[in-house]
């Protein structure tokens, strides 16, 4: 397993991929902890302190997406939600607007146009999201930060004004901006995945900070109403293991659907006759739903609460707590969203009747079933029912923080690692980069993570992951975690 992480450094263009991706990251944490100008961070720091259950509501949920940007008043307080909020407008636009749908059929030129029209729709939330929210914290901060009182904590703006609500406005729309430029760049010139990177980067960072409160939580002195002894704590250490451990079983998981080639002969040779697998992933559409549906309800609460923040009008108040952890309301929402989003990026990504049409051209087909519209109706049925388990997967982790946090009375900060977006996401960032960086060491001729995986220059067919090999993969998950979690600890020191 250290063999495969002194590998990367062996090669040089994965070594720079990965000090580039490093140092980005580094950047992009820095500036999640610079404050804006005219704010004092202090009162919003000692508040969050005395106020632990404030992890629980949209303001933790939403810090959590930022990396604790949010609640230290930073230039990139806004984090890179914004853009993720613009992308899902175009993707959803896409799908009934003929115009766009053939601008993203077009090659790359189309996708780049697309992707400019995303940047300036992301111009466009930044700047009535970061209004509304310095227009809430100099004006109601109270109404934003539940319990939050200025005589006990102090004020969070030092300089009231037109200057300053314009000011602020435009740095933290630079600041997502700049975020977007590192995503990209990450992409590009980095290892790859660029805003998962940055989202996974920003909930680990948490990590050292929820250690410390769980180390203080069975304490003698621990100030909380549930009573946690040794074999609670036993018993959360086994939780964490078994939960991450289904996570990356369900996320590597697949079927097989067998296919059969027909032999043919060319020439003096012969070609086909041979039986393989089509791999289709329980899991297809990895993270995506959860960050989608986590996007779309985090929008109108955070419109609703800033709005109710900066006018005090009720209405928004309590429309924004509807839609917040612990209402009925969010959860169904909640898991209607999962369960939508997952068929409509299996619906984007997965085309039976094209992997129809290649299997025919190639010779193949499913034993059992013709080839042609026969085989696309198929793989469409099978591909329906493994979405249906997929997005029950998804909703069930994504809540299980929240039953551990009003049953049990575990910390919100503490629960999120349990499951639940934050985990959710930063399991599948992480076994991408692995599977990417995977991919370097085989063509290099470098063994990978997986010791048992076989190249294809030793072995004639590659046998594809299934729900036994991701156990495998198991230690390799942490060993990643842990640099991750190194860094999180330099940045939440120098913070």
């Amino acid at each position: 397993m250290f063999s495969a992480f002194i590998n990367c450094f062996k090669i040089q263009e994965l070594r720079q991929k990965i000090f580039v991706t490093i140092a980005l990251l580094f950047v992009a944490r820095v500036g999640a902890s610079i404050p804006l100008p005219g704010l004092d961070p202090l009162p919003l720091k000692n508040f969050m302190l005395s106020k632990a259950a404030v992890s629980g509501g949209l303001v933790g949920l939403y810090n959590m997406f930022t990396g604790g940007a949010l609640l230290k008043g930073a230039v990139f307080g806004l984090g890179i939600m914004p853009y993720i909020s613009a992308s899902i407008i175009m993707q959803l636009f896409g799908a009934i607007n003929p115009a766009l749908a053939r601008m993203q059929q077009e090659g790359e030129s189309g996708r780049q146009r697309v992707a400019q029209y995303t940047r300036y729709l992301t111009v466009v939330i930044c700047l009535i999201q970061g209004c509304l929210l310095v227009m809430a914290l100099s004006n109601y901060p109270d109404k934003l930060f539940y319990g939050f009182n200025a005589n006990q904590f102090g004020s969070i703006i030092i300089k009231h004004g037109a200057a300053f609500l314009v000011t602020s406005t435009v740095f933290l729309t630079a600041g997502t901006l700049i975020l977007v430029w590192i995503g990209e760049q990450i992409s590009q010139i980095g290892i790859g995945n660029g805003v998962s990177l940055l989202i996974a980067a920003g909930i680990l960072s948490s990590m050292p900070t929820a250690i410390m409160q769980a180390i203080k939580m069975f304490s003698v002195q621990a100030e909380t109403t549930a009573v946690f002894g040794l074999w609670h704590g036993l018993l959360m250490l086994v939780l964490l293991f078994s939960v991450v451990a289904f996570m990356v079983a369900v996320t590597q998981a697949d079927r097989k659907i067998p296919v059969q080639y027909v032999s043919r002969i060319v020439g003096r040779k012969m070609y086909g006759g041979q039986s393989s697998y089509l791999p289709l992933k329980i899991n297809y559409s990895g993270v995506m739903p959860v960050i989608f549906a986590s996007a779309i309800l985090l929008f109108p609460q955070q419109i609703f609460a800033y709005i109710g923040a900066a006018t005090g009008v009720r209405f928004f108040q309590r429309a924004s707590m509807v839609l917040s952890h612990g209402s009925s309301v969010y959860y169904v929402l909640y898991g209607l969203l999962i369960l939508c989003f997952s068929y409509f990026w299996v619906s984007m990504m997965f085309r039976p009747v094209q992997i129809a049409e290649d299997l025919k051209k190639n010779g193949g087909y499913i034993p059992g079933i013709r080839p042609g519209d026969a085989t696309a109706k198929f793989l469409d049925f099978v591909m329906t029912r493994l979405t249906l388990a997929g997005a029950v997967f998804l909703t069930a982790i994504a809540l299980f923080p929240d039953l551990l946090y009003f049953s049990f009375g575990v910390p919100y900060s503490i629960a999120l690692f349990f499951g639940g977006t934050g985990t959710l996401i930063s399991v599948g960032v992480v076994l991408d980069t692995m599977r990417q960086i995977e991919g370097y060491l085989l063509q290099k001729n470098y063994d990978g993570f997986l010791k048992k995986m076989k190249t294809r220059a030793n072995s004639r067919v590659a046998r594809p992951i299934v729900l036994s090999d991701s156990f495998k993969s198991f230690r390799g998950l942490f060993v990643i975690l842990g640099l991750l979690f190194l860094v999180g600890i330099v940045i939440w020191l120098i913070s």
